[in-house]
């Protein structure tokens, strides 16, 4: 598969905390100079580095970016995502959920932030197994018939629990979850090793399955190891600790001085190439333009086989 097929897409999640609103309004002009085109938020974005302990912030920089940009709305897609946002500031025990009635609330709160009258992809942010999978999905479908949701889909969701989803979308005549997102990179932690960022849910060859067997788009996160890659001062985290990496990152490193690529180009079109849509987050204009370049590195089928075979 040609990595033009795939699209880089925009990860939000510091604007308006990490990320000045000034500086995402840079990195957002360059993106779509560059001809990107999906913007992924949540609403829930980032509560835990907002001093009002809610989200929100994401949304309302880029809602300020489409009211100062005539005609961006057409320009850009917009993804969000329902289900963690605190209901108590400062309490992530009281995140919404996926109830009918916390999706409907949590869609119209996004709606009003980004001042948009429907989103383009909406996003299940987690299982939510206090609440039965019906009504859930239920809810979704009801969205997409209102026009306010595009599409729908699911991140950090188990393959099983997105395919009864699906199931049950059908029995009930609604729209159906059709994207995956879950945490992919070329390094692999050790088989069984804890994930210390909670929700987190690692992309399975059962994912996999499920999606291309189904014609699920897959979206990617964390896919560059917050700078890992390219930068001593980030070390992979301890559970990347094993011979797998080293290999990897060896092959890496012989791959990208042969493609003149960027190490983490090289990592993006490594996913690309395999159908799934890296979402980069970006805190500088030359980060995003980096990223975006990555749609132009060629990897062969000899590539992919170095890669497989160190990992």
């Amino acid at each position: 598969m040609d990595t033009t097929d795939r699209q880089i897409v925009l990860g939000t999640m510091d604007f308006g905390t990490r990320v000045a609103p000034d500086h995402a309004f840079a990195i957002l002009d360059s993106f779509v100079a560059g001809g990107g085109v999906w913007l992924d938020t949540a609403n829930c974005y980032s509560f835990w580095t907002d001093p009002s302990g809610v989200g929100g912030a994401s949304e309302r920089v880029i809602g300020a970016w489409l009211r100062a940009r005539p005609g961006a709305r057409d320009t850009v897609r917009i993804a969000t995502k329902v289900r963690h946002n605190p209901l108590v500031p400062h309490s992530p025990d009281s995140a919404e959920g996926l109830s009918a009635r916390a999706i409907h609330s949590g869609v119209e709160g996004s709606l009003g932030r980004l001042g948009v009258d429907h989103v383009d992809l909406l996003w299940a942010h987690a299982e939510d197994r206090t609440v039965p999978l019906r009504e859930t999905v239920g809810a979704f479908g009801e969205l997409v018939a209102k026009g306010v949701a595009l599409r729908v889909g699911a991140a950090n969701h188990t393959a099983w629990r997105v395919e009864r989803a699906r199931s049950l979308a059908r029995e009930r005549g609604v729209e159906p979850w059709t994207a995956l997102q879950l945490r992919h990179s070329l390094v692999q932690p050790r088989p069984l090793a804890p994930i210390a960022e909670g929700g987190h849910r690692m992309l399975t060859a059962e994912d996999l399955d499920l999606a291309r067997s189904e014609g699920l788009a897959v979206w990617s996160y964390s896919s560059l190891m917050w700078g890992s890659y390219v930068r001593a001062d980030k070390p992979l985290p301890s559970i990347y600790d094993h011979p797998g990496t080293a290999r990897v990152l060896e092959v890496l490193d012989g791959v990208a001085g042969e493609l003149s690529a960027t190490r983490n180009q090289v990592v993006l079109a490594w996913l690309m190439r395999q159908g799934i849509d890296p979402i980069v987050g970006a805190s500088r204009v030359e980060q995003i333009e980096e990223a975006l370049a990555a749609r132009g590195v060629r990897l062969g089928d000899e590539h992919l086989a170095r890669f497989a075979d160190a990992r």
